[in-house]
């Protein structure tokens, strides 16, 4: 595992632009994100209800005195420590849900990965400083620090824009690819992104998967 010298991380005194959707957003110019971004088949509808469930009443435990507000404004409610902790437990519950390996994972084929790892490093140098990424056959999950003039949301949607058009043409398919949200995370500090290096890494053998399911690249 590369040591990384290079990469910018949260910055607590800076600026931070929140946004919330169906997931909560925090983005900081110039800053080290850890990202997943997951077919549009990869969670079932009921897994999906489960957590926006457990969500609700992790939150409702939290910020009694918001009882009436919708649960973004609830998130953003908690203090620093609180909405870290929110993040962690998102996070296992997406991740343990993506591996086991839901929907038709076209992912875990070697033409249609190597589409993904294609648009990943095309800017590489340039809008953003590529860390490392691992291609799951339902989801993949990747480091980057992103320029200080590039939107981090805006580079996802770029990304996952061009790929699905590649996909759906190599796959002879028709609509929405991916989910329209990422789960993304700021990176703290180095020991973080480091963290984030070895999930990424062990990533295909906890979930079971044999060599030629998985396209994984480390800095």
């Amino acid at each position: 595992m590369a040591v990384v010298t290079d990469f910018n991380y949260f910055d607590p005194t800076e600026h931070i632009d929140i946004t919330c959707g169906d997931l909560p957003h925090w983005q900081q110019s110039g800053a080290t994100y850890f990202i997943t971004f997951r077919t549009q088949d990869s969670l079932p509808k009921q897994a999906v209800e489960m957590w926006r469930r457990e969500r609700d009443d992790w939150l409702a435990r939290r910020t009694k005195d918001f009882s009436d507000k919708p649960w973004a404004e609830k998130l953003q409610q908690l203090s620093s420590k609180d909405r870290q902790a929110f993040n962690r437990w998102f996070r296992h519950q997406l991740e343990e849900q993506l591996d086991k390996g839901h929907g038709a994972c076209p992912l875990q084929f070697e033409e249609i990965a190597a589409v993904v790892s294609k648009s990943l490093k095309y800017f590489d140098g340039d809008r953003y400083q590529l860390g490392d990424f691992v291609v799951m056959p339902n989801h993949v999950h990747l480091l980057v620090c992103m320029s200080p003039r590039v939107k981090m949301l805006r580079q996802c949607y770029s990304w996952k824009r061009f790929m699905a058009t590649e996909i759906n043409r190599l796959l002879d398919h028709q609509g929405e690819f991916w989910q329209s949200e990422s789960f993304d995370h700021l990176v703290r500090n180095l020991e973080h992104f480091q963290k984030f290096q070895k999930y990424i890494g062990q990533n295909p053998s906890k979930a079971g998967l044999a060599e030629g399911r998985y396209l994984l690249y480390q800095i």
